[in-house]
């Protein structure tokens, strides 16, 4: 099988297939290189048109709005320093062109000069601000990822001789953690993982992603059997619940995914608490969706009625992916309002590891719905050798 790119079509690649890339493709990366070149070159360029314009035109005509748009451009993209020389070579070319032309003492010039090195002057401080801005962001950025990698740790690639990935991706730009959350765990009945959203958003979300997760890890670890780590799960939402305000304490539930793969055999048992299905991705490109015959209700509903949990065995073959996703994928729409389907865009492809998977997944999305996802995406894939 020929293979190209981050993935290949199962039996070959056809001709004209387009070959992804889980990264920012070289030409989309050209042109922002270009863009921001240019941007950080405006400056100079507005200060050479000014200049020019100045000395060109009719004394009457005054090119004040270039000089003093210089500074401003470069304060929020140049050092300080460089802002500051910036503001003085706004200045230094408009006492040169008024000494060429003569008009040094007309009271226009004057005036010219001085909106010139007051606009310099609140350039510099524009910038201190952003700098101050950025260097507070960064430290917002710095406790937000280890905010993330506290609740959600990235897994090792490989965990009880499996290869594992897995992915977050936030709907909003910057963000880190929000109600989706995943867990590996390798325990003596097999490496278990979860997958689940919360309803909801913002801390309180955050808050029940925190005590979702810890209870799986101590559950896996402990219950013999996936159906008792659900019910585990169950009553640390309801105790959680119990200690929450407001509508989040009669309405608050997460759907879920539990998934458990016994070491050495060729089988995995799912247990759906209201959740998106899991895909089982075969090595000849096909896709299988694992539909459980009794789902259970979302974990933190148990009040509304008993379903018992009930885990359904499938066959999990080597070199098969299963792919773990809430709903962020599922439910990503496009300009028409349509549902992006892993399914039947997954079909009839294959990936050279799991990492690769959920980087073509994640990209293939946001480009989907137009670069603005409405809710975040958790991912987690799972390979068998």
């Amino acid at each position: 099988m020929e293979e190209e790119g981050p993935y290949v079509r199962a039996g070959g690649r056809l001709p004209g297939d387009p070959v992804p890339d889980p990264g920012l493709g070289p030409d989309e990366g050209r042109r922002t290189a270009r863009v921001l070149a240019l941007v950080r070159r405006l400056p100079a360029l507005l200060l050479i048109v000014g200049a020019c314009y100045d000395y060109l035109t009719p004394q009457d005509f005054t090119a004040a709005p270039f000089f003093t748009a210089a500074p401003l451009v470069a304060a929020p993209l140049y050092s300080r320093r460089d802002t500051v020389l910036t503001g003085l070579a706004s200045l230094a070319l408009v006492l040169v062109v008024h000494v060429r032309l003569g008009i040094v003492l007309r009271i226009d010039a004057v005036t010219e000069v001085a909106t010139v090195a007051t606009v310099a002057v609140l350039a510099v401080l524009i910038n201190t601000l952003v700098r101050r801005s950025s260097e507070q962001l960064a430290s917002v950025r710095e406790i937000a990822e280890a905010a993330q990698r506290a609740v959600l740790p990235e897994p090792a690639e490989r965990i009880g001789g499996f290869e594992i990935a897995a992915r977050y991706e936030a709907a909003q730009e910057g963000a880190f953690i929000g109600g989706d959350l995943y867990a590996v765990q390798d325990t003596p009945y097999g490496v278990r993982l979860v997958v689940g959203d919360v309803r909801g958003k913002g801390m309180g979300a955050v808050a029940a992603v925190a005590v979702v997760i810890g209870a799986f890890r101590e559950a896996a670890e402990q219950e013999t059997t996936l159906e008792a780590v659900a019910q585990r799960l169950e009553r640390a939402l309801a105790r959680e619940g119990t200690r929450r305000d407001g509508l989040d304490a009669f309405e608050g539930f997460t759907t879920a995914v539990l998934a458990e793969l016994p070491h050495g055999d060729g089988v995995l048992r799912i247990v759906d608490r209201g959740h998106p299905p899991p895909l089982l991705l075969y090595p000849d490109g096909a896709v299988d969706t694992l539909l459980v015959k009794e789902p259970a209700l979302p974990l933190g509903m148990g009040e509304l009625g008993f379903w018992p949990d009930r885990a359904e065995e499938f066959a999990f073959p080597g070199g098969a992916t299963l792919l773990l996703y809430t709903d962020g994928l599922s439910e990503a729409r496009d300009c028409h309002g349509v549902f992006y389907d892993p399914r039947e865009r997954l079909a009839g492809r294959t990936f050279r590891s799991p990492e690769a998977l959920l980087g073509i997944l994640a990209k293939e999305v946001r480009r989907y719905a137009g670069g603005g996802m409405t809710d975040d995406m958790a991912m987690i894939a799972v390979r068998r050798p």
